[in-house]
């Protein structure tokens, strides 16, 4: 799959071309927290990606440059998925959708500890979470 032309020069609306959808936030999401994942893994998210859906953004968000795909060590029928560089630069962006939705929604216990980390001080927090996700690379 070839990247997409980029016909507008607005960097909002070609970021959004990328991951400006629930399904590909999501799995940025998920690498944020596993650093990588199976497809299999993927499929375990409580949001319930459907298998076509998750194939396609996979592979866009590959050719996109935001994840990395690998041979798994243990399987040679399963690959490992992680995120580039260009995916952990993501991560302040995830964290201030966090942060919005935490003002308008219930949160589960578990995500009320992680922005409990965040908030104590978030640039810290995003340092050593990128670093964290760096050493996968």
């Amino acid at each position: 799959m070839a990247k997409k032309n980029r016909n507008s020069g607005c960097p909002v609306s070609n970021s959004l071309d990328i991951w400006g959808d629930k399904w590909s936030l999501l799995i940025v999401r998920d690498l944020m927290y596993a650093k990588q994942c199976t497809y299999g893994d993927f499929l375990k998210s409580e949001e319930k990606i459907a298998t076509n859906i998750l194939a396609t953004k996979l592979q866009i968000l590959e050719t996109e440059e935001i994840i990395s795909k690998s041979q798994h060590p243990e399987s040679k029928a399963k690959f490992l998925y992680k995120l580039t560089e260009k995916g952990i630069s993501l991560l302040p962006v995830l964290i201030e959708i966090y942060l919005w939705g935490e003002q308008y929604f219930e949160l589960s216990e578990n995500h009320k500890k992680f922005l409990q980390d965040v908030k104590k001080d978030k640039e810290a927090f995003l340092k050593r979470a990128q670093e964290n996700l760096r050493k996968s690379l």
